[in-house]
């Protein structure tokens, strides 16, 4: 995509709220990023610290996570292996040119965070509904954790108390309610309070090998089966043609990297678009196999009986999938303060651009607000995951918030950015692109208000 001579929305001054606080507020920055001053001579003079090769590895991170364990289901729901496939690589092409759309129009306006992008280039309205989108997504998805935080320490407590059944009642130390809040209490909380987190990068390393280590046990389980994992059934077709879209949220969750992106693409020795589209296509790829090993084997173990998190599916007694619950609990009690930090960092940026405060007249305040904020979040957070035990159900919504993410402000990004051009005439590829990004808006909108609906529909229904 060329880039034009137009200025992107970059006029602060019509936002009306508090400029220099959004500025200062340097809201989700890639915990495993090292980044540069923001100007406009350090584009592209190689200032970055990360080379393509370790691009590839970070986009890769931030793709694979707990989303995984929902992938055979997302098969199941798809209708089968083909079309579990086929619903990958169709959505795959508008992944990578998401990607790609983020680092062009970072590029043009200038800026190194998504939002921040999203703020130049789509101006106030745009802006701020893509803050409280980033907000609401990390809100559920560290419901999500909370979950499989549960779903696992339920199994591996089963696998410990060898007592029968019928002998009564489990006791109450075993109950999942009380093993998630004492461990969220315990672990999570005090790692989620302080205002810089400088264990993320070790904690990226141990999710890599954790997701890893997880998709190696689903397909060595399906390769050499237990005698009693037995396949319910396998459909080869979906039920509907719109069950289809039930499987979207997953992929939209699992392949969402996008709020990361940009500080991941300007923290390149070299950042430049074609490079990155490389870099991203290299590390989508990487993320395809990972997932749909995942999704096609822990598929046709189960069949249609697979539960929403795989890992339930498996006998509480078996000692290497027990091995990746606990890697699956490491990577999570870990990201829960990543995600926490980045929701906590939007809230922020938003408070100081509605009061337009200083930061010298902010700082006594800012611890008080930011245990309030901390609290707030960790306890609402508990209480939603204690009563909604089913990851399926949370995915669902915030799969909807991720296609916004992967399709709708990308788009609305290259739409604006192609009509900030000043052109005398309109080329056919700047016509193509402008087409492109109204197809990105208009199926991202239709991803998020379908799975919405239905996620809505099916909770009323249950």
């Amino acid at each position: 995509m060329a880039q034009g001579t137009g200025s992107i929305n970059s006029d602060y001054k019509d936002w009306e709220w508090s400029a220099d606080a959004g500025e200062r507020a340097r809201l989700l920055q890639s915990p495993s990023v090292e980044t540069v001053p923001k100007s406009g001579e350090s584009q592209g003079n190689g200032l970055g610290a990360t080379s393509a090769l370790g691009a590839v590895f970070i986009v890769v991170n931030a793709a694979l996570g707990a989303g995984l364990l929902n992938f055979p289901a997302a098969f199941s729901m798809a209708g089968g292996v083909a079309s579990g496939i086929a619903l990958q690589m169709c959505m795959l092409i508008f992944i990578i040119g998401g990607l790609v759309i983020l680092a062009y129009c970072s590029q043009a306006s200038n800026e190194r965070t998504y939002q921040e992008v999203v703020w130049a280039v789509c101006g106030k309205v745009p802006g701020v509904l893509c803050e409280v989108a980033i907000a609401v997504y990390t809100f559920g998805t560290c419901i999500a954790f909370l979950i499989i935080i549960g779903d696992q320490e339920d199994k591996i407590i089963a696998a410990l108390v060898t007592e029968p059944e019928e002998a009564g009642s489990s006791h109450w130390y075993t109950d999942r309610k009380f093993t998630i809040s004492i461990t969220a209490f315990l672990l999570i909380l005090p790692l989620s309070i302080p205002k810089e987190i400088g264990f993320q990068k070790y904690a990226s390393s141990l999710s890599v090998i954790g997701t890893w280590y997880v998709t190696a046990v689903i397909i060595i389980k399906y390769i050499w089966p237990d005698k009693e994992l037995t396949p319910v059934e396998i459909p080869t077709s979906p039920s509907t043609w719109t069950a289809v879209f039930n499987a979207m949220p997953t992929i939209c969750f699992g392949f969402q990297c996008h709020v990361s992106s940009v500080p991941v693409f300007n923290s390149m020795k070299q950042p430049e678009v074609k490079t990155w589209g490389v870099v991203v296509t290299a590390a989508m790829v990487i993320a395809l196999f990972v997932y749909t090993g995942t999704g096609v084997c822990g598929f046709l173990t189960f069949g249609a009986g697979v539960e929403q998190d795989v890992l339930l599916s498996y006998p509480s007694n078996d000692i290497p999938v027990a091995l990746a619950r606990a890697f699956i609990i490491l990577c999570v009690l870990t990201s829960y303060p990543i995600l926490h930090f980045c929701g906590r960092a939007v809230l922020e940026g938003l408070w100081l651009r509605y009061t337009g405060v200083t930061v010298e007249e902010d700082v006594v305040r800012e611890r008080r607000r930011r245990l309030l904020q901390t609290v707030s979040w960790f306890l609402l957070t508990l209480l939603l995951a204690l009563f909604i035990p089913d990851i399926g159900k949370v995915i669902s919504v915030i799969g909807g918030l991720a296609a916004c993410f992967i399709f709708v402000f990308p788009g609305l990004c290259l739409i604006q950015a192609k009509l900030s051009e000043i052109q005398e005439t309109r080329a056919i590829s700047w016509w193509a692109q402008v087409s492109y990004g109204v197809f990105m808006v208009t199926l991202g909108a239709f991803i998020f208000g379908q799975t919405t609906a239905n996620a809505i529909f099916v909770d009323l229904t249950a």
